[in-house]
């Protein structure tokens, strides 16, 4: 009890110079290590016409829509998703209807943010990331310095839904005990000020809204991103990350990550950031790994059932990045009108109906010596750290594999003197758990204890018979006692 109360005394007694050297020294808030698991929402004008091209072996970030529609129209020679995106919107628009139209389209009829709110709590999420702001410097709350740097309505008080969708759903989610964050894009794409005078937009429009943000709704957590066309010091990160943290009502809670400047992703500012890759192997850094069920963050009508992850995949990629020392920033894309896709709320709920009963071993734990135990073979070799679109084939690794292969027997957490070995696939019945001693005893989460003996420098486990009530369940954990 002690920890929380010294670490939260030395979070307020310290002063924050606008320097990297400075900044980088504030300690990670407890919160966010402990709890593993979040949901990233992409929602925004860009969710009305919803579209980016399937190409295969890319990525189509539908959020992207007004980028790759005018690089399309702007570009003769243009390919890929920039041709595609471009070719849709004149089919389906028309090549005179602007970006900006689409704005009074984005109404949120259907938009319930308890509804959205019980979602998350039920999927086992701890913490909410919502774009206030993406590329396209559309505002989901009311702000003025968007509208007045577009000289048009350009947040949703104004336009589209006219109410505080980002207040709303702030509210919503803390009443259901949940981490409350937002993503915030230091550039806009084609903001007038952005285009012609940089340091005036971020002077005059940028710093002042990312204020307004800050001190209107007191996030736990901020995301930022859109930072590479400069450096920090031009961002004036630094500076806007001292003021934060010395002089604002979240100054102790609030969690930050990498994206400050073209230079800072995995070397200053909180956690690091990977996203659609296997994570980090670093474990001795805070990071989080970001990704939608699909190839996109915003909605994308185009994706298909077979271009989303099944329940179990996610779950195996939760337990995967948190044996690693990571958590998973999983992503939804609702609808225009305000509804979350229902493949999008399945999924959900069938990551919350395994962490009810394992959650145990997800939440405040931390990687053992070991993360992954191995069948017999040559293992394969995994890139990580890569900044997005890394061949991630965790759930393939976790099948019964061909004689002479080798696959992923257990993954590993620990808390305390606890030790979990999260079994991907049933064992039969016995199950060795490798370089383990002193084990006192051992129980099945959602089960009961088990017989153990101590053999071969590990524990062997008698696993008996599978419970009714777990056998459908995508991976079992083994709780060792010691």
């Amino acid at each position: 009890m002690l920890l929380p109360l010294l670490l939260a005394a030395t979070l307020a007694a310290q002063t924050y110079q606008p320097t990297w050297e400075s900044v980088d020294k504030r300690p990670m808030p407890a919160w966010f290590n402990e709890a593993k698991f979040g949901i990233f929402i992409h929602w925004g004008v860009y969710s009305v016409p919803a579209y980016a091209p399937i190409i295969p072996g890319k990525l189509a970030y539908s959020e992207w829509y007004w980028n790759a529609m005018t690089s399309g129209r702007d570009n003769p020679n243009a390919t890929g998703i920039q041709k595609g995106t471009w070719e849709y919107h004149q089919k389906m628009y028309g090549a005179n209807f602007s970006y900006a139209e689409f704005a009074p389209k984005f109404r949120a009829e259907l938009y319930d943010p308890d509804h959205w709110a019980d979602i998350f709590q039920r999927s086992g999420a701890k913490y909410v990331v919502l774009t206030s702001k993406h590329h396209d410097g559309f505002a989901l709350w009311p702000s003025a310095e968007a509208s007045k740097a577009w000289g048009r309505p350009w947040n949703a008080v104004e336009t589209g839904p006219k109410r505080d969708i980002l207040g709303d759903l702030t509210d919503a989610v803390r009443r259901k005990g949940l981490k409350m964050g937002y993503y915030y894009s230091l550039y806009e794409w084609y903001n007038p000020l952005w285009l012609y005078d940089k340091p005036r937009f971020i002077r005059e429009h940028m710093t002042p809204q990312f204020k307004d943000l800050v001190m209107r709704y007191k996030p736990s957590l901020l995301f930022s991103d859109g930072e590479w066309d400069l450096p920090s010091a031009e961002w004036g990160s630094p500076a806007l990350l001292a003021w934060l943290l010395n002089e604002t009502p979240v100054k102790e809670e609030v969690v930050l990550n990498d994206r400050w400047g073209k230079e800072s992703r995995h070397k200053h500012g909180g956690y690091w950031t990977t996203e659609y890759t296997p994570g980090m192997a670093d474990l001795s850094h805070a990071w989080e790994e970001s990704r939608g069920m699909g190839f996109s963050y915003g909605y994308n009508r185009a994706e298909q059932i077979e271009h989303y992850h099944s329940g179990r995949d996610l779950v195996i990629m939760l337990i995967d990045l948190v044996s690693r020392g990571g958590n998973l920033l999983l992503d939804i894309g609702p609808d225009g009108d305000g509804t979350i896709p229902v493949i999008m709320q399945q999924r959900l709920l069938e990551i919350g109906d395994w962490m009810k009963v394992n959650g145990e071993a997800i939440y405040g734990t931390k990687p053992w010596k070991t993360t992954r135990q191995w069948s017999a073979g040559e293992q394969p070799k995994t890139e990580y750290g890569k900044e997005y679109a890394t061949s991630y084939d965790v759930t393939k690794l976790t099948a019964k594999p061909p004689a002479g292969q080798a696959s992923i027997e257990a993954f590993f957490t620990a808390k305390g003197n606890d030790l979990y070995a999260i079994l991907p696939r049933w064992p039969g019945r016995t199950f060795q758990v490798k370089d383990v001693s002193g084990v006192k005893g051992v129980s099945l989460l959602g089960g009961g204890a088990l017989k153990h003996k101590a053999a071969g420098g590990g524990v062997t486990v008698e696993m008996g018979e599978l419970p009714e009530s777990l056998q459908r369940q995508t991976a079992w954990v083994l709780k060792l006692t010691r």
